[in-house]
Parts: structure tokens; sequence; C-alpha cells
């Protein structure tokens, strides 16, 4: 068996449910894998079996590429579906040229505010852990790189986009500052990780095929 396995991970799982799922296929306990995705994104995961679990971070450190929808005229406080609507607004004239071009200027290395649900530590603890408990979370904007943002379809209020970036880039922040920018709000609706460096999500397998 190679030290990696390629996964297609199914909607509402975490990643600790495939990990789990995958032991006690394999019957093997020394499984990680390299790079979360949200319980509502699907897509490639890389998991690292045994050995492999070593090189962990070369794998996360792979630019990746996504496939989903923004949901426009919705702003949630994690910035995706997942949670609770604290916005609505009109979307009003929003045309394909305005959205291609706010897409555009997102292009290149960008500072993004990430979301306060994320795994990122503020004094100790997982900013997630602090923002479902109701405290206050102030996160630094971070440095992304964005090397393809294309609209691919419109159907209001849904927008379909692709989206090749560096690693540690959060798309529900591209979502919000889309919608920041259109002036009515956005938030991510859908995701599917298609690539993980020279890895696709066409060579994943499903969790059943085990």
């Amino acid at each position: 068996m190679s030290d990696f396995l390629l996964l297609d991970k199914p909607i509402s799982w975490t990643s600790h449910d495939l990990v789990d799922a995958l032991r006690r296929k394999l019957q093997i306990k020394r499984i990680g894998h390299a790079g979360t995705l949200d319980p509502m994104a699907t897509g490639l995961m890389i998991m690292l079996i045994d050995k492999g679990t070593s090189r962990s971070q070369e794998f996360m450190g792979m630019d990746k590429t996504y496939r989903g929808s923004f949901r426009l005229g919705v702003t949630t406080d994690s910035w995706d579906l997942d949670s609770k609507i604290i916005e609505e607004k009109s979307i009003g004239d929003v045309s394909k040229t305005q959205i291609e071009t706010i897409f555009s200027s997102m292009m290149g290395e960008i500072l993004l505010n990430p979301p306060i649900f994320s795994a990122i530590r503020q004094g100790g603890q997982r900013a997630y852990t602090l923002a479902r408990s109701n405290q206050p979370v102030v996160l630094e904007p971070r440095k992304m790189r964005i090397d393809e943002f294309q609209l691919e379809a419109f159907d209001f209020p849904e927008i379909y986009f692709k989206v090749s970036c560096s690693k540690g880039t959060y798309i529900r922040s591209l979502a919000h500052t889309v919608g920041e920018k259109l002036g009515c709000g956005a938030t991510l609706s859908s995701l599917v990780r298609t690539r993980i460096g020279d890895l696709h999500l066409r060579n994943a397998r499903q969790l059943q095929e085990f």
C-alpha cells in the first residue's frame, strides 16, 4: 500500500470522521490527513497512511484549486451557510462585468481577514472555540496568494467560481470580501476541492470502495 491515499470527502463529514472511518476499514491505527476541509465542503483529501504521516507538511504546502459558489445578499457569522444569517440585503443590479472586475482585482498576493470560525489560535485557544462561546475574536489579516479567480456561471443569488491559490487561503474570506466589494454581502454556499499540487480529484476514491 502507498503511504497516502486520495479520497473524495462526502458533504457533512468532518476530516476527523474520514480518518476514523478509514482506520476501521483498513485496520490501521496510524492514519492522518494533509489539510482539512470544512464539513460543508467536499472533494480531494490526502489521507496519510502509517509512515506517510510524516509527509503532512509536504502536502499541506502545495497550491490548491477549488470550485464552488457564493450566495449574494447573505452574510453569516462563519462566512458560509453552516451558521446563522446575521444580515440580508438586496442584491441590486449586479452585472457579470462587475463580478469579473472584482475577481481580477483580487489576483496575486493580497491581505484578507481570516474567518473568526477558523482553527487559528488566539491566546492559546482556537478562534472557533472562542467564537462559539461568544467571546471576542480579533484576527490579523493574512497574506494569501490567488493565482486564478474565474467566474464560471451565475444564477442569482448564486455565483459560481473557480479559484487556484496558495496554502492558507480561506475561500470563505474570498466570499466575504466579494460581498463587501459588491455592497450586498456574500457567503460561501458550496465548495469542492479539485486539486492539491499535481494530485487531482478525478483520481480520488470513494470511501465505500474499501
